[in-house]
């Protein structure tokens, strides 16, 4: 563990207003969301708060990007109330135990991953499947939004459940006009009026302030009315309702095994999704900030973060895409603005908590359905399907397994999807027929390019390595162009993109070697890259080839050209 971050060594003071005021902005900026996410994880309001202090200091302290945020965040929050609800009412003591059982297992891993250096399993996910289940998360987050502005309870958590309940128990009663109204609200502030900004950039600035203060400036509103106009008890409005003032005790109880192992697999989805997230959010800001991050380092911060979460709250953490937007926009440089923020919001829990009780739930709800709508990553799957049609329904399906079948299965398939695509591609490698380009060296597809060719020799070019899953294409490929070339005296396998041969594909090339000399056929090798040369002279192939082993193209086509001329 690092006890002084690389940010710090030495600090550079220029930084520290803007990290200062940044924090500060924050903190204030992001209290509604901490208490909707809370909610909506199905635990108690001021949950949210406590686990923007400590967590958020541990990752500020240990992980590597300089202006991401950690916090309540909304996919961990459905995932927690998806996997819990089952098991224990929401709220509840037990409820809340499970909930920092699962922070916790869930951060232990995060830490094991960092210190087996596992960072690279971010990359299990593609991005048309990791856009595709936070669009099917988002979906089930508005979903499960709707019970508090329509006055429903839903039997289960699934997409099904909901709308039938919400179809047959829904209301329309002033949580409705009161939702319905705050998410007019938020909607024209969050998509229309940034397309409408002044030219002037100064007044730009200020509108644009403005508009991120404007989910607090709701929320304080519509508590006050509630508070001092009494409209919770007139209009029957659903409120957030006690805070305890102060702090949690600090406690971290060991799990009973039987939680433990019923809660190893979502302990394990929470802790890849979690890394998923917080990388791609780490590496884009760093790329777009010309600076690094480290896979493990961001593991480790957010294992911690985890750890100290469900010792001081029991909801699980991760890196918020807006609450990090929030932190950026401030103009937070360095880590320090994280701290600056959880700090601003102790005082705010040992202080001004009990101010929220009376916070109305339509209006949590509405600023809830507002950021999981701005998390539709329609344009993503819309690319990915135009790009290739095996990521656009990897996309599509992982979407669809989410909001149909349950958070769980919905990443399980988007692994699958994952894997299945790449396997995909891998077993039906491009393979083409190549001649030369008039007073050059290069070769090019025959079926693309102008080339000259040599007759009775066939130079084929395979564009993927050679493994079990891939050789019947391989051969198939070979014995098509042999049946339209009865002539053939040579044919080159050009091998410039095949990065390694297993025992199967070593096996094939030796039995189709011989295969070709038994016709009368040589084969020849060229390009053959080190590696899977030193793994071909293991294998019987290398001593009974009858062909060459060119080093280029070029070479077996000089070469065998005045062997047929």
């Amino acid at each position: 563990m690092r006890w002084r971050p690389d940010w710090a060594s030495p600090y550079p003071r220029e930084h520290l207003t803007s990290d200062v005021l940044a924090g500060i902005v924050t903190a204030l900026l992001v209290i509604p969301q901490s208490l909707a996410y809370a909610l909506l994880a199905g635990l108690p309001p001021q949950a949210g708060l406590y686990v923007s202090i400590l967590p958020a200091i541990a990752y500020a302290w240990l992980g590597s990007s300089r202006v991401q945020a950690v916090g309540p965040v909304a996919i961990t929050s459905i995932m927690t109330y998806a996997v819990l609800s089952p098991l224990a009412t929401p709220g509840t003591g037990a409820y809340i135990s499970l909930a920092a059982t699962l922070a916790l297992g869930s951060g232990i891993l995060l830490i094991a991953a960092a210190q087996l250096r596992l960072g690279f399993l971010a990359q299990l996910l593609s991005r048309p499947v990791t856009a595709g289940f936070i669009s099917g998360s988002a979906l089930l987050i508005v979903l499960s939004q709707l019970q508090h502005l329509f006055s429903f309870q839903p039997q289960q958590t699934s997409a099904g459940a909901v709308i039938t309940a919400w179809l047959t128990q829904g209301r329309w009663d002033a949580n409705s006009w009161l939702g319905v109204a705050a998410l007019l609200i938020l909607g024209l502030a969050r998509w229309y009026a940034p397309r409408h900004l002044p030219a002037a950039p100064a007044i730009a600035a200020r509108i644009t302030f403005f508009l991120r203060l404007l989910p607090l400036l709701l929320v304080l509103v519509a508590t006050a009315l509630v508070a001092h106009l009494a409209l919770g008890q007139t209009y029957g409005l659903h409120q957030v309702g006690g805070l305890t003032p102060g702090l949690p005790a600090l406690q971290l109880s060991l799990p009973s095994l039987d939680d433990s192992s019923r809660l190893l697999l979502p302990m394990a989805l929470l802790a890849l999704i979690g890394m998923v997230q917080n990388m791609s959010m780490a590496q884009a800001l760093a790329s777009r900030r010309c600076e690094r991050v480290d896979a493990n380092a961001e593991l480790n911060g957010l294992g911690w973060a985890n750890i100290l979460a469900a010792g001081s709250g029991g909801m699980p953490v991760g890196g918020g895409v807006s609450r990090t937007a929030i932190n950026v926009a401030a103009g937070a440089q360095t880590p320090l603005a994280s701290i600056v923020a959880a700090l601003v919001m102790l005082l705010i829990v040992l202080t001004a908590a009990p101010l929220f009780a009376h916070v109305p739930l339509a209006v949590l709800a509405a600023s809830i359905i507002t950021a999981a709508l701005g998390m539709l990553d329609i344009k993503a799957m819309h690319q990915a399907w135009r790009h290739d049609r095996a990521d656009g329904i990897a996309a599509l399906g992982t979407a669809l397994g989410v909001c149909l079948l349950g958070l769980e299965v919905g990443i399980a398939l988007g692994v699958l999807f994952s894997l299945a695509t790449h396997l995909y591609r891998a077993s039906t490698p491009h393979i083409a027929v190549v001649g030369r380009i008039p007073g050059s060296s290069h070769f090019r597809n025959v079926a693309r390019h102008q080339v000259e060719t040599l007759p009775q020799v066939l130079f084929l070019r395979i564009d993927e390595s050679l493994f079990f899953g891939n050789l019947a294409a391989v051969e198939n490929r070979l014995r098509d162009e042999l049946a339209h070339n009865p002539t053939l005296r040579d044919v080159v396998l050009i091998m410039s993109a095949v990065n390694w041969v297993d025992a199967s594909a070593a096996e094939m090339l030796a039995n189709l070697a011989d295969e070709l000399t038994a016709a009368g056929i040589n084969l020849h090798l060229a390009e053959v890259k080190g590696p899977v040369q030193d793994s071909l002279e293991r294998a019987p192939l290398w001593h009974t080839l009858q062909g060459r082993v060119f080093l280029s193209a070029n070479d077996a086509f000089e070469t065998l050209g005045a062997r047929t001329a």
